[in-house]
């Protein structure tokens, strides 16, 4: 049998791209999504399989079925507010089904793993940029629930050999400049998708949470980084590990932040639209500046963004949007 990649959230926003990047280097790929908060329409290549990354006897059919040589992870629940209100759900499906998924890829040999982490395991930053070494605190279950699950890791590599690689993720952005797949998600939370839905008039403004925050135009400050460019470190992550690499974990981001006011301009300039905006309280938990440093999977594999500004990374969502409209 041929090596095969299994992509769990396949059908979502991050893992779309990714099984499309796979297929474009000739890789075999096998999509395993539930449909909870991924879409079959960003589903064009693969092989398919709707069901949850935690039934056992699912897992069991798939291993047995296919010769992975790997698995990737994007199956997360991943907003924080949400798992504030609903931490259960949140422990459930990331850690616990998790678990489920690790246990069946030992009983069936397969020992490489690329883990979809955030940068929410940091908590609020004592330093910016925030390096790798950053002390983890985090401050919801979001970020407890992946950083639970990087300990999870280290414990499997000390005790089975399971190689890993956990990304560290700022604020994925943008879409894949084909137009075929984007950012898709309801209802809708991350910045640049709601400011274009803006421009678009499908909503009647947006809401700027805090304008009294210590930075340079008084909101908050931001990391963006280009969902393409995030599927191009997973790729060399995941070739490392197949070429015998040791387990690492990387930060990913742009290491260049942009504030609230400066995004709703730069899409204003895109779009040629006026967007609305109306100034609403902080939300809780939300630190005021999240830059990342890169260096480190720079320097050790080699990863150079092709989407280094914000200009990019807004034309490829608001051509994606554009398609979606039209």
């Amino acid at each position: 049998m041929h090596k095969k990649i299994l992509v769990v959230g396949g059908a979502g926003y991050i893992g779309s791209h990714m099984v499309r990047r796979l297929v474009d280097c000739g890789r075999e790929v096998v999509i395993l999504d539930n449909l909870s908060t991924g879409s079959r329409r960003l589903v064009h290549h693969g092989e398919w399989v709707e069901g949850n990354l935690g039934d056992i006897d699912l897992l069991n059919r798939l291993f047995s079925e296919h010769a992975f040589e790997a698995v990737m992870h994007f199956a997360a629940f991943s907003q924080v507010g949400e798992s504030m209100q609903q931490p259960l759900a949140y422990y459930r499906n990331n850690l616990a089904q998790t678990l489920v998924l690790l246990d069946a890829m030992l009983r069936h040999s397969v020992k490489r793993f690329i883990f979809s982490s955030t940068a929410a395991v940091y908590g609020e930053p004592l330093a910016i940029p925030i390096t790798e070494d950053h002390a983890c605190i985090p401050t919801n279950p979001y970020g407890n629930t992946k950083l639970a699950v990087e300990r999870l890791l280290a414990d499997c590599d000390a005790a089975h050999g399971m190689k890993y690689t956990a990304l560290r993720y700022f604020n994925a952005a943008g879409a894949d400049e084909s137009g075929e797949i984007g950012e898709l998600h309801d209802p809708e939370t991350h910045l640049i998708p709601i400011v274009l839905k803006a421009a678009a008039g499908q909503i009647d403004h947006i809401q700027v949470f805090g304008t009294d925050y210590p930075t340079t135009d008084g909101t908050c400050i931001r990391d963006y980084v280009h969902v393409n460019d995030l599927a191009q470190a997973h790729l060399l992550a995941l070739d490392a590990l197949l070429e015998g690499g040791m387990s690492a974990i990387y930060n990913l981001g742009s290491s260049h932040g942009y504030s609230v006011k400066e995004v709703i301009g730069q899409a204003e300039r895109v779009t040629g639209k006026a967007i609305p905006v109306l100034a609403a309280p902080r939300r809780p938990g939300d630190p005021a500046i999240l830059v990342a440093s890169s260096e480190k999977i720079k320097r050790e594999l080699g990863w150079s963004p092709v989407y280094e500004d914000l200009e990019k990374i807004i034309r490829t969502a608001w051509h994606w949007h554009l398609k979606q409209a039209g």
